[in-house]
């Protein structure tokens, strides 16, 4: 028998559980076994779960929710446009223990959200280790200069550069002037979790990185050209 919460709130317009169970379950890279076995749910009920042909109950959902790593509320609740907007003035700035990137955070949290944003102020001087990850990143510059490492390339990115890479091509980048940078930073990568202490190693830490290499770029913006 289906849930009354989960019906009321597919009748409201929130995404439906069983897209949302199936791409947390991705994202943790499960099988249909493995959580089926973990949430004690046979596996073709988990499948007709995932393909919205069957509607758990609360307390099914509760178990998957469990086995997924993710309170209930990860698939039966949306964010208000209170929680989703943030004005330019009123964004909350925090460092982190170790680290002199000071962060201001500009996405929010709801069930099946893939993408995390930040702007980043980078003080002069600072410089990444190098990593690799799952997943995606953009960086655009938004005052000031970075040189930013990807695979054996060197690039200084301006004001108004981008660039957008595979989060397992081993990267790094430093700010090599004398000015703090800001940078809009965009990815697939969960940095932070509000329910959670933010995990220090998804976060580059002020130390010597590899040495510069040969091959050199710059990228230019158009309007310098001209």
């Amino acid at each position: 028998m289906a849930g009354a919460a989960l019906a009321k709130s597919e009748l409201e317009g929130h995404p439906k559980v069983g897209a949302l169970i199936r791409a947390r379950r991705r994202q943790q890279h499960m099988t249909l076994e493995a959580l089926g076995k973990a949430a004690e749910v046979s596996v073709g009920y988990l499948s007709q779960v995932e393909r919205d042909h069957a509607t758990p109950s609360l307390g099914t959902l509760a178990g998957i929710a469990r086995a997924l790593g993710v309170g209930i509320d990860y698939f039966v609740s949306a964010p208000s446009a209170q929680t989703a907007l943030t004005r330019a003035n009123e964004r909350n700035r925090f460092s982190l223990d170790g680290s002199s990137i000071v962060y201001e955070r500009l996405g929010t949290e709801f069930p099946g959200n893939q993408l995390s944003s930040f702007i980043m102020t980078v003080p002069s001087g600072y410089r990444s280790e190098t990593v690799a990850h799952e997943g995606e990143e953009i960086l655009y510059v938004l005052e000031g200069s970075i040189t930013q490492r990807l695979d054996n390339e060197e690039m200084v990115m301006s004001a108004g550069d981008s660039l957008h890479f595979r989060g397992n091509r081993p990267h790094s980048w430093s700010n090599h002037t004398d000015q703090p940078a800001r940078l809009l930073w965009t990815g697939t990568l969960t940095l932070f979790r509000s329910s959670a202490k933010p995990p220090r190693q998804a976060v580059a830490v002020a130390k010597p990185g590899p040495e510069p290499v040969k091959n050199k770029k710059k990228i230019v913006n158009k309007e310098k050209r001209s």
